[in-house]
């Protein structure tokens, strides 16, 4: 692999590390209290599944980018990569999916359902997810891309007769 093909997949894959790094800490740091009716409510990610599969899978992947950063492109470890590139980015998509429709859940409420939205009691408890998840889904877009430009890569020599 040329170096700037190197180059550019360390870039891809820095960018990709601070984006689920910056998800997973900024959801883990999403917490707010809301009193109704002389009640106190905690909203906290922890509170809900979703949110917890989408903590677990932002940080597998930070760990998985960090790993990734120190494997050599002349080996054949780096073309397993390839392959991990694929289940990250599905991880990735799937658990943005499912924190997204619990988020939607609690800013529009479920009026079929009888739920109430809550984004109202707890504001910042809200904006702090949405920003998680917007990171999340930068995350998602770039291993996407990643994974796009590693297939690319690896196939490359294959068709260069």
């Amino acid at each position: 692999m040329t170096k700037t093909r190197r180059i550019f997949s360390l870039l891809l894959r820095l960018l990709a590390l601070g984006a689920t790094l910056s998800a997973t800490i900024v959801m883990v740091t999403s917490h707010d209290s809301a009193e109704v009716l002389n009640l106190t409510f905690k909203a906290k990610y922890s509170n809900e599944s979703a949110f917890k599969y989408f903590v677990i899978a932002e940080a597998v992947a930070s760990g998985y980018s960090v790993i990734a950063l120190f494997v050599s492109s002349k080996t054949l470890l780096w073309r397993l990569l390839v392959i991990l590139d694929a289940v990250i980015t599905m991880l990735l998509t799937s658990s943005v999916s499912a924190a997204l429709a619990v988020a939607h859940v609690g800013k529009k409420g479920n009026s079929h359902a009888g739920w109430l939205p809550i984004c109202g009691q707890v504001p910042k408890f809200c904006n702090q997810v949405t920003g998680a998840l917007i990171a999340g889904l930068i995350a998602a877009i770039i291993y996407f891309l990643l994974f796009i430009y590693s297939v690319h890569t690896v196939l490359t020599p294959l068709f260069t007769v």
